[in-house]
């Protein structure tokens, strides 16, 4: 089960002090799509790794919200223009924090991956949360994110390229693109640097281009 503890933060953006829960331990017994969202036994964690001010709507990690935040009056300016009008009334999401932490980053200019990585957050929220249309959503801008991140070459470690090209063909299959899908599925042999530890890659790719399924295992 997720076990949840309450912390204290203060928003670098507007000093606003406010509590929220995060996650103390969980687990991965729940099983692992074959996109990589593991699913805990009981609460889905995800929500719970990020925090949101609920005064301006800035939203990141626990150490985001510590002396060493990135902020600038930049920043700021975003955050109070584009998030905060757009602050959830009532319960806050998941998916709500992620995109809000995502715009965030991109802001930070942060690299394209840990921006794909929250899209990719956004969309496993989606699914808990059952909302078909935004889970659609933030899986096409994370396949994007990702593309962006593949197609520069420092901006993805050589032996992580070959599970994110693999994943990148996941998210356009899920979406409904299948020509997209064969054809990130069909680069994936071309980026493994040990064939050895990469073989259940390739292997995946052929699975979800001739038989797709919904888990690993």
């Amino acid at each position: 089960m997720t076990t949840l503890r309450q912390i204290d933060l203060s928003c670098p953006i507007c000093s606003n002090k406010f509590s929220s829960q995060a996650v103390l331990s969980t687990n991965s017994f729940g099983g692992k799509r074959t996109d990589f969202h593991e699913r805990a036994v009981g609460a889905q964690p995800l929500p719970y790794f990020l925090h949101m001010c609920s005064r301006c709507g800035y939203t990141g990690c626990e150490r985001d919200f510590g002396d060493e935040a990135d902020i600038g009056p930049v920043i700021k300016e975003h955050v109070w223009d584009e998030l905060a009008p757009k602050l959830p009334s009532g319960t806050v999401s998941g998916s709500d924090k992620y995109e809000f932490a995502a715009k965030v980053a991109t802001w930070q200019g942060c690299d394209p991956r840990r921006i794909a990585d929250l899209l990719l957050r956004a969309a496993w929220c989606c699914v808990d949360e059952g909302d078909v249309e935004a889970e659609r959503y933030f899986r096409r801008k994370a396949a994007w994110a990702f593309e962006q991140a593949l197609a520069t070459y420092d901006g993805v470690d050589r032996d992580d390229r070959a599970v994110l090209t693999y994943l990148v063909g996941e998210l356009w299959r899920r979406v409904g693109n299948l020509e997209l899908a064969c054809d990130w599925f069909g680069q994936v042999g071309a980026e493994i640097t040990n064939s050895r530890d990469q073989h259940w890659v390739v292997d995946a790719a052929r699975q979800q281009r001739d038989h797709p399924r919904e888990w690993f295992g």
